[in-house]
């Protein structure tokens, strides 16, 4: 049996293990997810669709400065719109972005047409040329949530995270 194989095996077994974890939504498109994601506490996966190979692992509490609960509605929505750069996913998103000569190429193209865009733009743009999908599971607190992040997180460490 080649270590491909095996790796395969391995890896289907961890996903399996991370599915009975907890009760998780289906998988959906990053981008148009967001509007029906809950403003619960809980923790989301995200996949590379063609592969579907789990990249980033996240969790999501009840905090927010409005007072309103934000959960993982508000979470995801950092990263739609930019505002996660130096988070953890969000920094991931624009270090592969930055390594990517064709994106690149874009951007200063567009910076040339359009003139400069804030920080907050360019990294919105790496997470949406990353074209993943999600996937979330709701807890009853951030306690919980955090719990969750951690049995994932040790299932998964060794399969190819972007969790830094």
């Amino acid at each position: 049996m080649s270590w491909s194989t095996v790796h395969d095996q391995t890896l289907r077994t961890r996903y399996a293990e991370v599915h009975d974890l907890a009760e998780w939504t289906d998988w959906m498109p990053f981008e148009a997810a967001i509007p029906s994601a809950p403003r619960e506490p809980g923790v989301y996966l995200l996949r590379e669709p063609v592969t579907g190979i789990i990249r980033y692992v996240g969790m999501a509490g009840e905090r927010a400065a409005s007072g309103r609960p934000q959960g993982l509605y508000g979470r995801l929505t950092v990263y739609r719109n930019g505002r996660g750069a130096i988070s953890g996913f969000g920094e991931e998103a624009l270090d592969r972005a930055l390594a990517d000569p064709h994106w690149l190429e874009q951007q200063l193209s567009d910076l040339r047409q359009h003139g400069p865009k804030r920080t907050q733009d360019w990294a919105r743009d790496a997470v949406l040329r990353l074209d993943l999908e999600v996937s979330w599971s709701v807890t009853p607190d951030a306690n919980d949530a955090r719990y969750l992040e951690t049995q994932v997180l040790t299932l998964l460490q060794t399969h190819g995270l972007w969790n830094r």
